[in-house]
């Protein structure tokens, strides 16, 4: 620890534990600084004091932003800790409210996250806050993770994928946490022919548009959202959205493969069919290893947990 003139060890301050929480969840400086409502010579100042303190380099600063060293993930898991404990107490006896920084989540592209997002942010009952909830690509998850620009992400994985994703996750300090197993189903429209069926199969599937999400750069085969991702199809449409994906399933009769689990609340005119292939679908949570998750992160997940435990699934410990 860094020690003052007078040979005592200066402490840390609860302010620099927001400022650098606020940094951290932002990936900026400038930016922290201007939620925060302070210069930013400012606050890289208490930065710089707060690294001498603790006698870590806890960021590493570039033209692109902020970034968190190992060292400073760790840290910020005890951080935040410290300041989620500061901000109960004087909720508890200084009648404060809540932070408006709650949670940052990134998530394929699923509508029972959705569900238990906005079930969470109900729950909440505060009138002000910043959630973030990012609906990306399977890379781009784990990167979220791996630089706390998400506190936690939701991602898929089975026997094709495991491997490859598995070691990203480790090389990134992350740890997969599963959250329950589904048998993969089709969305379609309502109006598709299929939508009435008890099951189907490939064959049925062979002279329709198959629907998937587009992985950019990243395109491999492992990170598909969808299983069955090598097979081939003579018609295939990528695109980015749900709500783009939802559309072409009416529009054009598509179909893309996933969970099963559909919201009639949010997607009124999707239906999910059992798909007959002998393959099932791990869906689970990625935070880092080191850090533990906060206790609106523990919220969330326990609402994605109530979600899917009515759609028949297999519910992981």
């Amino acid at each position: 620890m860094a020690r003052g003139t007078t040979g005592t060890v200066r402490g840390i301050t609860l302010q620099q534990l927001r400022y650098f929480v606020e940094v951290a969840a932002e990936g900026s400086i400038s930016a922290a600084a201007d939620l925060l409502y302070i210069a930013q010579p400012t606050l890289s100042s208490a930065l710089k004091d707060l690294e001498s303190r603790v006698g870590r380099t806890l960021l590493v600063r570039s033209t692109r932003g902020a970034t968190l060293t190992e060292d400073g993930a760790e840290f910020l898991g005890y951080a935040r800790q410290v300041v989620e404990q500061a901000e109960l107490l004087e909720q508890r006896y200084l009648g404060r409210g809540p932070s408006r920084r709650l949670l940052g989540v990134s998530t394929q592209h699923y509508s029972f996250v959705v569900d238990a997002f906005a079930r969470m942010v109900r729950a909440s009952d505060t009138p002000e806050y910043a959630f973030s909830l990012r609906e990306t690509r399977t890379w781009d998850i784990i990167e979220d993770v791996r630089t706390l620009r998400s506190e936690l992400g939701v991602l898929y994985r089975n026997e094709f994928n495991a491997k490859v994703i598995d070691k990203l996750i480790r090389e990134a300090g992350l740890a997969f946490t599963p959250l329950f197993v589904a048998s993969p189903h089709i969305f379609v429209a309502r109006t598709n022919p299929l939508a009435g069926r008890r099951t189907v199969t490939l064959d049925d599937l062979e002279d329709l548009p198959r629907l998937t999400f587009d992985q950019g750069a990243n395109n491999s085969f492992y990170f598909a959202e969808e299983i069955l991702s090598t097979r081939s199809s003579k018609q295939d449409i990528r695109v980015s959205d749900r709500a783009t994906i939802f559309n072409l399933m009416i529009g054009l009769g598509g179909y893309t493969i996933s969970t099963g689990i559909v919201s009639d609340d949010l997607d009124p005119s999707i239906v999910a069919v059992p798909l007959d292939v002998d393959e099932r679908i791990e869906i689970g949570w990625i935070g880092h290893a080191s850090v533990s998750l906060t206790a609106q992160a523990q919220r969330f997940v326990a609402e994605m947990r109530a979600v899917v435990s009515g759609y028949g699934v297999e519910l992981l410990e």
